[in-house]
């Protein structure tokens, strides 16, 4: 019987036949997209504020920033106030799950710790809202802020700040104001630790969320408020019921808005989803208060021009007055035996803070008052 030898391919035909497979294999990858698998989540986020709000706009820029990098398996479903909750209630109906999480400020919730107040609307160390971002994200603020939320107050939330707001103006008044001696006995909406600056100003203070403001406002029960901008006062309609509007003041310097969501949601997501809803917070905040600048420069004018408002500097003696008033607060919520342990902690941290970054940026900076008298001739305000 006759042995056949089977026919061995060559080196160079069996090397051929390797690299052409490897060829189609890696063009095949290639043309393969790296699609996530996390699971597709809708996160039903709702506002603090008024539908018609700038500051809801924001948010609603926020959610867009998400949808976006989401990629369809991610999604913010963005309520308006009142939607599910009343504005002042969002943080512990994001703590329960009523709500998978809400765009609001600190201030809001306030009542349940009043070190809340200090990330955002507490005294200034000399920084501005961008830089107290700073603080949040690089300064030990976010670390901060988790032991207050989780480890004291047990809440069962996350939350990043999405946007720095430019200084609050210190508000509408119905007759100019001579001075801090203006504020004894006047009926003065704010929040916050704010309340406690302007009480100790000598004003009667009402908090209230925003759309609350004019009907009490008309009906006598406040005489005047500050809210936030010219945007959000203008839309309101707070032009109808006062004519003199003062820019500047410590009462609430370095405000920042926070997203907020429940951690037991926020846990389940994927790690890439995890992220997404921190950078696009990061994010927002550049876009908003880029656009800010544009908007409230514009209805400032507006309110000038059309509505007839005296817009004035706040006097250099109430922001003298309103430190003083600070000094007060401080003393009194640090000494408290139950929250003063971590009140001191936040404060002695912001402190720290401000007294570095605000010596290298106040001056650093140039003397932008005198360029623009130079270009314009002397402000008039």
């Amino acid at each position: 019987m006759t042995k056949t030898n089977a026919t061995k391919p060559s080196k160079a035909t069996t090397r051929r036949k390797f690299l052409g497979g490897a060829a189609v294999a890696g063009v095949a990858s290639i043309a393969m997209p790296q699609v996530s698998r996390a699971q597709t989540v809708t996160l039903k986020v709702q506002s603090g504020f008024g539908a018609t709000d700038i500051l809801s706009d924001y948010g609603r820029n926020y959610a867009d920033k998400v949808n976006e990098m989401g990629g369809g398996r991610l999604k913010i479903d963005f309520l308006n106030s009142g939607s599910v909750v009343k504005a002042f209630s969002v943080m512990d109906a994001t703590s329960t799950g009523v709500l998978d999480g809400n765009w609001s400020v600190p201030a809001y919730w306030y009542g349940k710790h009043r070190a809340a107040s200090l990330f955002g609307t507490g005294p200034v160390y000399g920084t501005n809202a961008s830089q107290f971002m700073g603080w949040f994200w690089y300064g030990g603020g976010d670390k901060l802020y988790r032991e207050l939320t989780q480890d004291i107050l047990k809440l069962n939330v996350v939350g990043f700040y999405a946007f720095a707001m430019p200084t609050q103006p210190l508000g509408w008044f119905k007759k100019e104001v001579a001075g801090p001696e203006s504020f004894k006995g006047l009926k003065y909406r704010t929040v916050g630790l704010a309340s406690n600056v302007m009480q100790a100003m000598g004003a009667s203070v009402a908090q209230l969320p925003g759309p609350e403001i004019l009907p009490a406002m008309e009906k006598g029960v406040i005489d005047a408020f500050e809210f936030n901008n010219p945007t959000s006062d203008s839309r309101f309609g707070a032009q109808d019921v006062a004519k003199y509007y003062y820019l500047g003041s410590y009462h609430q310097a370095s405000e920042a808005i926070e997203v907020v969501f429940n951690k037991a949601k926020y846990d389940g997501l994927a790690k890439e989803q995890q992220q997404i809803l921190k950078l696009a917070a990061m994010a927002s905040n550049s876009d908003n208060i880029w656009k800010a600048w544009d908007i409230y420069s514009k209805d400032l004018q507006t309110l000038i021009e059309k509505h007839g408002v005296h817009v004035k500097r706040t006097q250099e003696s109430i922001f003298k007055a309103q430190l003083a008033a600070w000094d007060k607060v401080v003393d009194q919520i640090s000494s408290d035996s139950a929250q003063g342990p971590i009140i001191k902690k936040i404060l002695e941290s912001q402190k720290a803070w401000g007294k570095r970054v605000a010596f290298y940026a106040i001056n650093n900076e140039a003397d932008y008052k005198s360029a623009y008298e130079h270009y314009f001739g002397t402000m008039k305000v």
